[in-house]
This record gives structure tokens, sequence and C-alpha cells, in this order.
């Protein structure tokens, strides 16, 4: 903490942590002015500005090197809006006949239209 103010190089107004009991032996010995929040949903702002990464980093399980990853990841990410329209923004009937429209595009993009079905 003590390396993470001085690249601050300003005080902060209120300091938001998590319950973890060395934070506040931290705050009095380093900043004893300034207000310390600890409270078990202050810091979820800043817990939830990693979840990108961490979901990232749960894709990455199962690829031998992160260049294999980022690969499939690239692709992955221009290709999966096409089968996620906004549901919120549509009527049952209206996502049906989207999700209709866009899986025959798929299907003439990839070539997969006239693959037999097994009865």
């Amino acid at each position: 903490m003590a390396k993470l103010m001085k690249r601050q190089r300003r005080v902060p107004r209120v300091m938001v942590t998590d319950k973890l009991k060395s934070y506040g032996t931290a705050h009095r010995a380093l900043m004893p002015s300034v207000e310390h929040r600890s409270h078990k949903g202050l810091n979820n702002r800043a817990e939830n500005s990693q979840q990108p990464t961490r979901q990232r980093e749960r894709a990455m399980k199962g690829f031998r090197s992160p260049r294999a990853a980022q690969q499939f990841l690239s692709a992955l990410s221009q290709i999966s809006p096409h089968f996620r329209p906004r549901r919120h923004l549509l009527t049952a009937t209206d996502y049906r006949t989207e999700m209709l429209i866009r899986f025959a595009i798929w299907d003439r993009i990839t070539g997969t239209t006239a693959l037999p079905t097994a009865a």
C-alpha cells in the first residue's frame, strides 16, 4: 500500500477496501487522516473491473499457448455477437424470427445448408 500511495502523489479522500484485517493496520500507519471504509459491498466496483480479464483467463483453459487462445478468441469475438441479439429489446416472436434469419445466414456462410440429417 505504501508503494501505491507514493506513486499516486496525492492523498485520497476516502479509502475503500474489503474486510482484510491488514488493510486497517496499514491505514492507521500510513494515512490516519483519511477516512477508511471497509464493508462487504463497497469494494465491488474495483472487483468487477477485473471481470473481463478473469473471463479471458477462464477461456484460456484448454489452449496450449496464449497465442492459440488469442487467435481463437479474436475470431470468436467477431462471431459470437451474431448469435446474441439484444434479447431485452425484442419480443419473443421477433427474437425467434431474428434467430432463424441469423442461423440461415450462418449456414449459408459456412456451407452447411445441404448436410443430411440422421433419421
